[in-house]
């Protein structure tokens, strides 16, 4: 066999052209692309039926016990104004008998200065008459207020003047003008008084010169 021969039946394979280095170093260096979307949601947790259930639980007994409580005081509330009601329900017709009596008052002081005894009668039938009501009143709760020589007390004495004295201490009722009344402890009128103060200091005499 010929040297040409043999050449043609075995051919050299070539080498195949190297790859540079750096293409496989930029491929790895390529950062993913980032996404438009949203991120992703986090895990979320499986919701314990027991757990829902205690705190539904828990959140209908409060209601509970609030409404109760409202409840127990409304009808406390309800039942003080039922009671209040009855109490003061005769409070107008209270407040229009007292002139009434005023003036039964005032017929007794005119007919006690009269001499003779037809005045005398009269007096005693007015007095009877005024003695009746007064009861009557006091039954329904009228109480009246006794402020003469009492410290005057602004809840329920109404000062229309003051005036000096030595006698009744200062800031106390001197004189009684109008009497006042209460409905148990509910004023109605309060009582017309003169209030007592301290008379001021008398003035010394100025003192003569000696040798004038």
């Amino acid at each position: 066999m010929s040297r040409k021969h043999a050449d043609k039946k075995s051919p050299e394979t070539a080498p195949a052209p190297a790859q540079p280095a750096e293409a496989g170093t930029k491929a790895q260096a390529v950062a993913p692309e980032k996404s438009d979307g949203p991120p992703p949601a986090p895990p979320v947790e499986p919701i314990d039926p027991l757990k829902a259930a205690n705190s539904k639980a828990a959140e209908n007994w409060d209601r509970f016990l609030r409404a109760t409580a409202d409840f127990e005081n409304y009808k406390k509330r309800a039942a003080r104004e039922r009671q209040e009601a009855v109490a003061y329900a005769n409070v107008g017709l209270l407040q229009k008998l007292l002139p009434v009596l005023d003036n039964f008052e005032m017929a007794l002081a005119a007919a006690g200065n009269a001499p003779d005894a037809a005045a005398q009668s009269l007096q005693a039938g007015v007095a009877m008459i005024a003695s009746q009501l007064r009861g009557a009143l006091t039954e329904a709760g009228l109480e009246e207020i006794d402020a003469a020589g009492k410290p005057f007390d602004p809840n329920c004495h109404e000062a229309v003047a003051q005036q000096d004295s030595t006698e009744t201490p200062e800031g106390h009722v001197l004189q009684q003008l109008r009497k006042g009344y209460k409905l148990r402890d509910r004023l109605l009128r309060p009582a017309s008084v003169i209030v007592a103060r301290k008379p001021p200091p008398a003035s010394e005499p100025t003192a003569t010169p000696s040798g004038a």
